[in-house]
């Protein structure tokens, strides 16, 4: 493929040492260029992290030369992926937890040792699966995102009383009956907005009944297990729920799910948690309900919190970097405690699960935080890309809508998966 082929890095350099092979020996002559990009969250958010981490380096290594650029998610991979087949790759670079395998199975990424990373032994499981691939790790989790349950708070107050977000899914069902019998006369009213093609809201069903989207059997293949009891048990559930209480068209995704609340037709619904802020823009939402709109931890069926979808972003040094050590160290340092805790500090889910805790029981991160544990991730297979391509679980999902059995949707869902999941994408 293309990617694997001719990955110099830009930070090439003449000097023996570039690579940073007699970099732990005598930092201070350490001669070479390491070559970063972090997308501009960093720049927008916490520009005084990397600066810390910046002058750490620079100390560390006074005649290493570090070059920074800043990236938009918009075009970061269209960049990366010329810059690579150019040769002109940088060392080190942010990668969205679902863009990690692409680079993996391309050959572009170097291997790290986990052990020499700070916190590695807590890191949070779901995350650090994004970064590994047969048995070796490719990348290390840089920070993690999750999704919530948004609500309109004056809805359930109206309801039931409270405009608390129920804790269990029992509490939940019954406010939620209250709330579509107090709005029984508009019929596009949704108690709970549960669009019927999202299948990453499915998928925290199945995980939270102890299924899953696929397995690695022994024999070294993939092969779909939506079929398997627990994991059609979460789909069916799922599916009660958005028959239940979803007044709207059942086979529109959830692109745009924040416009049924800020129009008035929902009471809640589940998502990340930066679409609370699209319910209330001034211009594509409804800016009256700012302090109306609150986000909550999502109950699941088992009595815990409903897994998430894991995102988030990882950090990868490039295959053939001239540079691997150094470029490694730098990243050791931007994730290190030091350095997830001013993440944490921000209110921004560090990598671990031990700084992660101290987040769990403040109200502005409780909701995510509390999702993360039990997190699930993408099969790291190399044909998933096909699999989501093709729309596989979607269809599923909205074949079950129109009445097809779970039992035989989930089968030949399962099939088209298998056709797909171990060839390379």
């Amino acid at each position: 493929m293309a990617l694997a082929a001719g990955l110099t890095a830009c930070s090439s350099s003449g000097s023996p040492s570039g690579d940073g092979r007699s970099a732990a020996a005598d930092p201070k002559a350490a001669t070479g260029t390491v070559t970063v990009w972090l997308m501009d969250d960093a720049q927008k958010n916490w520009p005084d992290l990397v600066q810390r981490v910046n002058d750490e380096f620079a100390a560390k290594y006074p005649k290493v030369t570090l070059k920074l650029a800043y990236q938009g998610w918009a075009d970061k991979v269209t960049k990366l992926d010329k810059a690579i087949a150019e040769g002109s790759a940088p060392d080190v670079v942010e990668l969205g937890n679902t863009e990690t395998m692409k680079y993996v199975l391309s050959g572009a990424l170097a291997p790290v040792d986990r052990t020499t990373f700070e916190n590695a032994g807590s890191w949070i499981k779901a995350l650090a699966n994004t970064c590994t691939y047969q048995d070796k790790l490719w990348c290390v989790p840089y920070y993690a995102g999750s999704r919530v349950a948004i609500y309109n708070s004056t809805a359930f107050q109206q309801a039931t009383g409270n405009p608390e977000f129920p804790k269990t899914e029992p509490e939940l069902l019954a406010a939620l009956d209250k709330i579509a019998d107090k709005n029984k006369a508009d019929r596009t009213f949704s108690p709970l907005y549960l669009p019927g093609p999202y299948w990453y809201a499915a998928m925290s069903y199945v995980a939270a009944s102890g299924g899953s989207i696929a397995k690695f059997d022994s024999a070294g293949n993939w092969h779909g297990t939506l079929h398997d009891p627990k994991s059609q048990e979460g789909i069916g559930h799922f599916a009660d729920l958005v028959r239940r209480y979803n007044k709207g068209d059942l086979t529109v995704n959830e692109q745009n799910q924040y416009e049924a609340m800020a129009r008035g037709h929902a009471a809640s619904f589940y998502g990340n948690g930066y679409e609370a802020a699209g319910v209330t823009a001034p211009v594509t939402g409804d800016a009256s309900l700012k302090d109306v709109v609150k986000v909550a931890t999502m109950p699941g069926p088992d009595g815990k919190p409903l897994p998430t979808f894991i995102g988030g972003s990882d950090l990868a040094v490039t295959a053939k970097s001239p540079s691997v050590a150094l470029a490694t160290d730098w990243v050791r340092m931007f994730t290190s405690t030091k350095s997830e805790q001013a993440l944490a500090d921000k209110d921004i889910l560090p990598n671990n699960l031990t700084q992660l805790n101290q987040l769990k029981n403040k109200p502005s991160t409780a909701a995510a935080a509390n999702a993360v544990p039990d997190a699930w991730f993408t099969p790291l297979a190399p044909g998933w890309g096909a699999v989501e391509k093709q729309k596989i679980i979607p269809d599923m999902l909205t074949a079950i809508l129109k009445g097809k059995s779970v039992d035989q949707a989930t089968k030949e869902a399962d099939a088209a998966i298998d056709q797909l999941i171990n060839k390379a994408s």
